[in-house]
């Protein structure tokens, strides 16, 4: 029994001193599919998606601005004596048979490129919070354009947070128009993964494009490469439109800017108590978004976003952390599925405040479930506590590690002659009795295991003689380190500075020229 435990416990010492191995494992979730989950049977699919199509001709929807009216009567759709918006199944079928498939995101360097076709998945962050956790208190304060761009930073140094999506509110800004700016700006600046922002008008998403053409040499240049992408909440469940998200939508169609359309649904309020309604009423809002889309540009790249949510009904308040969620979440991304759709969903908002059991077990079992589904893209994966009302910096940090152990899982693994290992067992078996000193053990080392980078994997002893310190203060540590040393350049100082001559920038230029 000593023997054993001292082998283990050098064995764990080992392993932590193995640098290459550490970076050389990431390979292990660079690309990766799910799908090998469907929480819903054949028949479920079938009974969710003769419901939506109901849903779509008999009930409509209400509120329709007068061009998207236009719009969908011009192409097969109908206005119904009560005045709604109909969608003829003929019309969804020509919609579903002809939007785009081969959608892809890029990031404004190599490597970000994120292809949703199939079960590809990838997760990010995102959560457009009002309040973000302080590094140095811990306290909860009102975010700001700097907290934005720190944000950025950080996630753009934690591999398994593969885009960022805006994760919090400027609260500095004076207006909309300057917060969608900035928050653009800030996002672009500070990585080079692929970024997704908001708009509140048609005028906000012409000049974040022309920000978007400026830092890619030509509109051409970023048409062909798009690294920014806008979210867009096109709808007001239960089935309104937004008339003034329809005009950002209209004119991201028109610009060819990829856009998300998305639908945020609360269970039990805005949408049925009963998951099987949800997701109908849910599917029924995103394809009527969807169809609009496609009808304005057939080329667009849309990315269908079904996010539908649970209300905790003792309080009226979201419950994102719960079973309920994550059961909701993957019907939502298995409906996607069924109509072979690029899409994407929420996963990840945790109802703890800190970085704590609570949040890695919420978020773990939430954003497990998504992937395993097989959606393309996580949103609100990594950095979000206090169910999307604050940003953490230490969350991040965190996150990463359980991001990096979720996307492992959906490597299958495999089953040959070589991986049984029938020779090598007996040979060691019958010789030296373990296998830590086989050549390929030493090299499956290099390449199928993928090590935590703050996750803690030594004994008691050695984590006690080292601190011991908990998760959130050592996650709480790197991200200070990150952010005090890491400022990206990956914007030539001539184009930041065309940037600043041309948009009212608001963050300040000594943050942005360290690198």
């Amino acid at each position: 029994m000593n023997t054993s435990s001292g082998t283990t416990r050098r064995g764990r010492r080992g392993r932590r001193a193995q640098g290459p191995g550490v970076d050389d494992a990431r390979a292990v979730v660079a690309s990766v599919s799910g799908g090998g989950l469907s929480p819903l049977t054949d028949r479920d699919v079938a009974a969710i998606d003769h419901a939506v199509r109901h849903i779509l001709l008999e009930i409509g929807m209400a509120e329709a601005p007068a061009d998207v009216a236009s719009l969908i009567c011009s192409v097969g759709g109908a206005i119904g004596t009560d005045g709604r918006l109909v969608f003829p199944p003929d019309l969804v079928d020509r919609a579903l048979g002809g939007v785009r498939r081969d959608v892809t995101l890029f990031g404004q360097m190599a490597g970000h490129d994120l292809a949703l076709t199939g079960t590809r998945v990838y997760a990010g962050s995102g959560g457009a919070a009002p309040m973000v956790v302080d590094l140095e208190t811990g306290d909860y304060r009102p975010s700001t354009l700097e907290d934005l761009y720190d944000a950025a930073r950080l996630v753009d140094q934690l591999d398994h947070i593969r885009f960022f999506s805006r994760s919090m509110v400027a609260r500095d800004m004076p207006d909309e128009y300057a917060l969608d700016i900035n928050t653009a700006y800030a996002c672009l600046v500070g990585t080079s993964k692929h970024v997704m922002v908001s708009a509140a008008t048609p005028q906000a998403v012409r000049d974040i494009a022309e920000m978007c053409w400026i830092i890619a040499g030509s509109r051409r240049t970023f048409e062909a490469r798009p690294f920014l992408s806008l979210n867009i909440n096109h709808v007001v469940p239960p089935l309104r439109f937004s008339s003034e998200a329809c005009a950002v939508l209209l004119q991201a169609a028109q610009l060819g800017i990829p856009f998300h359309v998305n639908t945020f649904g609360q269970m039990g309020a805005s949408s049925p108590v009963t998951i099987a309604g949800c997701v109908a009423q849910t599917m029924a809002e995103t394809l009527a978004g969807m169809i609009v889309a496609w009808a304005a540009n057939p080329q667009a790249c849309i990315v269908f976003g079904p996010r539908p949510m649970i209300t905790d009904l003792r309080t009226g308040g979201m419950a994102g952390g719960s079973g309920e969620q994550a059961l909701l979440t993957a019907a939502a991304v298995q409906m996607a599925r069924h109509y072979g759709l690029p899409n994407s969903t929420i996963a990840g908002a945790t109802d703890s405040k800190v970085v704590d059991a609570q949040s890695g077990s919420e978020k773990s079992l939430a954003v497990t479930l998504a992937a395993q589904t097989g959606a393309n893209l996580i949103t609100q994966a990594a950095g979000m506590l206090g169910g999307l009302m604050a940003c953490s910096y230490e969350a991040y940090v965190a996150d990463n590690d359980m991001l990096g152990a979720i996307m492992r899982t959906l490597n299958k693994p495999q089953v040959d002659a070589q991986t049984l290992a029938l020779d090598t067992i007996a040979d060691v078996a019958r010789e030296e009795g373990h296998f830590l000193g086989q050549s390929e053990t030493y090299r499956r080392m290099q390449s199928d295991f993928l090590y935590p980078q703050i996750s803690d994997r030594r004994s008691p002893e050695d984590w006690i003689a080292d601190g011991g310190r908990n998760i959130r203060d050592v996650a709480r540590s790197r991200a200070r380190e990150i952010l005090e040393t890491h400022y990206p350049a990956h914007i030539p100082t001539l184009t930041d500075a065309s940037l600043r001559q041309r948009f009212d920038i608001r963050l300040p230029p000594v943050l942005t020229n360290r690198g």
